[in-house]
């Protein structure tokens, strides 16, 4: 029986126009146990002059670490999603988030699909894919690092196509990240695609949708960035919680992915009595 641990996912201070150090000292005022840090690669212009929470991997990876140690929240995992699809794109930057996540001491690097080429067929999409995944698993395994995979674009819309994307590349290291407002939305049922994937589930996006989003959305669209504050939406948490505990593993964090520092306080006001 896993333990249920919160965490939260740093686009909850997007829009707060703040670096890092800011965002997880506003996590650990809230409450929250862990953080979800989002890296990129190379240089840009808001998170070098402090106005967004993304981490280059550029940078020292001990930054995130003395950060998060100084405000005393763990590193669930780290945010490298990059499109699977495109090689030239993901495979050097899901190696370089893996290398960085070891060297911060966290287990788990979340990814997915990615928008696709406009030009290749699914067939080949999935040629592709395996590519990056065999490479990534690589560098992962030795590091004993798991590679959370997320529902969120065309070809993980459904638990079949999930199931596909995960058996490319037979490893270890590949593992579930469970998004409960993408699954949501994608049209599908979120607790039996829960039970279905919980045997290989590493970590878990804590994702509620508005009514009014689901409404509009509902079998739509594939996913969104943020939902609304957990227990302000569809989503029925207790179930969700209930499912993750049953899990073989020592531990499952939900990672909560919100929009504003206000959504993020109301959701683990939720969360918390929940998990126990």
């Amino acid at each position: 029986m896993a333990k249920v641990s919160i965490g939260v996912n740093m686009e909850f201070v997007r829009h707060d126009d703040k670096p890092f150090e800011w965002g997880v000292e506003k996590a650990a005022e809230l409450g929250y146990e862990y953080v979800e840090p989002m890296v990129h690669l190379g240089r840009e212009l808001l998170s070098e002059a402090g106005y967004f929470h993304s981490v280059s991997m550029f940078d020292d990876p001990l930054r995130i670490r003395r950060a998060c140690e100084k405000a005393g929240v763990k590193v669930s995992a780290l945010s490298g999603h990059c499109p699977l699809c495109k090689p030239e794109v993901s495979t050097e930057y899901l190696k370089q988030a893996i290398r960085f996540a070891a060297e911060i001491g966290t287990s788990i690097v979340n990814t997915d699909e990615g928008p696709k080429p406009e030009w290749t067929t699914e067939e080949e999409d999935h040629v592709l894919m395996r590519y990056v995944l065999k490479e990534a698993a690589a560098v992962a395994e030795p590091r004993k690092i798991l590679i959370g995979l997320e529902p969120h674009q065309q070809y993980s819309k459904t638990p079949d196509g999930l199931d596909r994307i995960y058996h490319l590349v037979d490893s270890p290291a590949i593992g579930i990240n469970f998004d409960t407002g993408n699954s949501y939305l994608a049209g599908q049922d979120p607790y039996a695609w829960l039970e279905r994937v919980k045997d290989r589930l590493v970590h878990v996006h804590a994702k509620d949708i508005s009514i009014q989003q689901s409404e509009a959305e509902r079998g739509k669209v594939t996913g969104t960035p943020v939902g609304c504050a957990c227990g302000d939406g569809v989503i029925d948490w207790e179930r969700v919680i209930a499912i993750c505990r049953s899990v073989d593993r020592e531990e499952i964090v939900l990672s909560v992915e919100c929009g504003t520092i206000e959504q993020a306080a109301r959701s683990i006001e939720h969360l918390r009595p929940l998990a126990g």
